[in-house]
């Protein structure tokens, strides 16, 4: 089941990551990107982690399975872009 919610991060990842990215490329600190940038970011850590704590406090052994793997691809995709990918990164913000 970890391997089921890295791949269902990826999926959500790839759409809304792509969203947080595109909507980084604009002049740093943005009027108009800033929205987006946050609202991305703020999802894409409710996807992966709060629901992934939330599933792995149900304890039964498919939803503590599939919560790590949520925890787990947000960690993957974080690592693997910089941050860039889940709005980690500081210079996404014009720090």
């Amino acid at each position: 089941m970890a391997f089921a919610g890295i791949a269902i991060y990826s999926v959500v990842n790839s759409v809304l990551g792509f969203i947080v990215f595109f909507a980084a490329l604009g002049p740093a600190g943005s009027e108009q990107a800033m929205p987006m940038l946050i609202a991305g970011t703020v999802t894409l850590v409710v996807v992966g982690l709060v629901a992934g704590i939330g599933l792995v406090l149900i304890r039964k052994p498919w939803t503590r399975g599939l919560g790590m793997g949520l925890m787990m691809g947000w960690a993957l995709w974080s690592i693997f872009t910089a941050g860039l990918c889940t709005g980690l990164n500081p210079a996404l913000y014009g720090a």
